[in-house]
């Protein structure tokens, strides 16, 4: 499987409301999206697509009415809303922190945000050397390895 284009953040200056050191984390603009989808939905949570059609979208659904594949793997949360990715994508991903922005257009075919004119969109950073050496600390003490 082909991992898809995420769009980089290339200056290493994480954009407003973007948190560093974890894994993924939301621009300004994503976490009021968050929030007003929440206010209809109840709780949310997201699965980064590792599909072709949909590419760096990461897809919302109503937490309750998603099932996770054995594989997938927690990244984080933000504004309360789970963030998982599948396996595979994690480890060619592992090296970077995913940020949750929003742009104009219309979300995935069966994602929360379809039909508001504006989607959700993964933009990704390069964690450094410090933020992998703590986040890989925090993945050992989850694993009990």
């Amino acid at each position: 499987m082909e991992t898809p284009a995420i769009n980089c953040v290339t200056d290493q200056t994480l954009p407003a409301g973007a948190e560093p050191g974890c894994r993924v984390t939301a621009t300004l603009a994503a976490r009021a999206l968050i929030r007003e989808i929440q206010s209809e939905y109840g709780e949310i949570m997201f699965h980064q697509s590792g599909g072709c059609c949909d590419g760096s979208s990461p897809m919302c659904y109503p937490k309750a009415e998603f099932r996770l594949g054995s594989g997938d793997v927690l990244l984080g949360e933000v504004e309360g809303a789970e963030v998982w990715i599948s396996g595979p994508q994690f480890s060619a991903w592992k090296h970077t922190q995913l940020i949750l922005d929003v742009v104009p257009g219309r979300g995935g075919m069966f994602s929360l945000d379809n039909g508001r004119e504006k989607r959700f969109l993964t933009r990704s950073r390069v964690l450094s050397d410090e933020e992998q050496a703590a986040l890989g600390e925090k993945d050992r003490g989850r694993s009990g390895a």
